[in-house]
């Protein structure tokens, strides 16, 4: 076979999280994400929700032996090159990941950090904000809170500007992640060129990341989206050898949220906050 017309080998991201009926959060929307950047992607589900635009109507978490069996079923037989763990459900299951994946030394994972969805439904019971400090902040290499979560992490108010966010930033870092992304897309009164900034810190680099601010009312799903984009990005990175520096990739993954955001406006898909749109051409990578 000509080498033009040879396959190159996609890398294979997994995700743990929470199944969304609604298909715009969670293990459908991280999915979706991974195939958007030619990775294959693989599930571990912790959780079953009803949901829709709307709200969420119930929660039903899974047994931690059904976690266990799913994440040995795929660890057994795959070479997995990045994890993005989401929604964890209960502080068992929080526990259980870092039991599994803490050998796992040199798999990039991303720890998103959804304790309430877009549409205000709670998503931990719990014990697990203590868990995800005591146990996967350690071992992940980047950790993505918002604003509300980041206080409730910090046991603090809700910040409101860039300079109290960076504060924040610096302190969760303190629990042990390699990188903090503390996302300021609730922060208000920058709704201009620049208006969604976010903070990212790595113990060297610290640096407020801006893209466009986009005024669309489908933002359900843009937690996961982000986290899984960028989850693709350090697989590619890894297993390609590029060498891009980890900012980078981050910055990289937000541009084509705000891509992917701006193609959403006209889906018209429920009544409240519906899904992102998950654009197939990310135009920035290189």
């Amino acid at each position: 076979m000509p080498a033009d017309h040879e396959h190159k080998k996609s890398p294979i991201v997994l995700t743990i999280a929470g199944s969304d009926s609604s298909g715009g959060a969670g293990i459908q929307a991280d999915l979706k994400t991974f195939a958007a950047f030619d990775c294959f992607g693989m599930s571990v589900l912790t959780a079953i929700t009803a949901q829709n635009s709307q709200g969420i109507d119930l929660v039903h978490v899974l047994p931690k032996e059904v976690v266990r069996a799913q994440l040995k079923a795929i660890l057994d037989d795959y070479p997995i090159a990045a994890i993005k763990i989401g929604m964890v459900g209960t502080k068992e299951i929080a526990e259980l990941l870092a039991q599994q994946l803490g050998p796992l030394k040199n798999v990039p994972l991303i720890v998103d950090t959804p304790l309430v969805s877009t549409t205000q439904g709670a998503l931990a019971q719990e014990g697990v904000v203590e868990a995800l400090l005591a146990h996967l902040f350690p071992l992940a290499w980047l950790v993505t809170p918002n604003l509300d979560e980041a206080g409730v992490f910090l046991n603090k108010g809700v910040e409101r500007s860039v300079e109290e966010m960076t504060e924040q930033a610096i302190e969760l870092k303190q629990f042990g992640s390699r990188a903090v992304l503390l996302k300021g897309g609730h922060l208000q009164g920058f709704e201009d060129d620049l208006g969604a900034r976010d903070v990212f810190y790595d113990g060297t680099v610290l640096e407020t990341l801006t893209a466009p601010w986009v005024n669309v009312s489908h933002t359900h799903g843009t937690g996961c989206v982000l986290a899984s984009a960028i989850a693709a990005l350090v697989a590619k990175n890894e297993m390609f050898g590029c060498n891009k520096p980890f900012v980078k990739m981050v910055n990289d993954a937000k541009k084509w949220l705000a891509e992917c955001l701006a193609l959403s406006s006209d889906m018209g898909l429920g009544s409240g906050s519906g899904p992102v749109r998950i654009s197939k051409l990310p135009k920035f990578t290189d």
